[in-house]
């Protein structure tokens, strides 16, 4: 994944923004983003009736990855509509990923070993899918989700950060 550019984020007059001094950095927003361990995902319905559910998931190689069943309401609102947004748990600090989610293709082995270790080393014993978990005729519903926009904060607005994804 290349390197997001950098600014700010346009904000109405009297936020503070005018008064940011500082920039995240993407390395540092992506760390946050691969240790969280619940994220919020919002999509929207047909109708433009919005959802939100919590999620657990991994960040790896410049995407977010989770799963569950095709029936669940946000599953079914993503395949009307990709575009969603994906927030850390933190509203201080906050980080908020802008991108489209996507059912995964095929998992070779070496993907879901790496897609198990990371979940185990996150969610275990709770949760703890084995390599396979999304292949096959038993596989979970993998999506992916990779930005196309990030705005991140941890001193509002001192170091408000938007980063974009081409």
């Amino acid at each position: 994944m290349a390197d997001p550019r950098v600014d700010r984020p346009t904000m109405p007059p009297g936020y503070g923004i005018e008064d940011a001094t500082e920039y995240m950095s993407w390395p540092s927003v992506e760390s946050k983003l691969t240790d969280a361990a619940h994220y919020w995902l919002s999509t929207v319905s047909r109708d433009g009736s919005p959802h939100v559910v919590p999620r657990w998931g991994v960040w790896i190689d410049g995407g977010f990855w989770y799963d569950g069943s095709t029936d669940t309401r946000h599953v079914r609102n993503l395949e009307e509509n990709q575009q969603c947004v994906l927030h850390l748990e933190d509203g201080a600090a906050a980080t908020i990923v802008h991108g489209r989610s996507q059912t995964a293709q095929t998992v070779s082995a070496v993907w879901g070993e790496r897609l198990s270790v990371e979940f185990r080393r996150k969610y275990a014993p709770e949760y703890s899918p084995g390599p396979d978990a999304w292949s096959g005729e038993s596989a979970g519903g993998l999506r992916s989700l990779h930005p196309r926009l990030v705005i991140a904060w941890t001193k509002f607005p001192i170091d408000m950060t938007r980063f974009k994804f081409d």
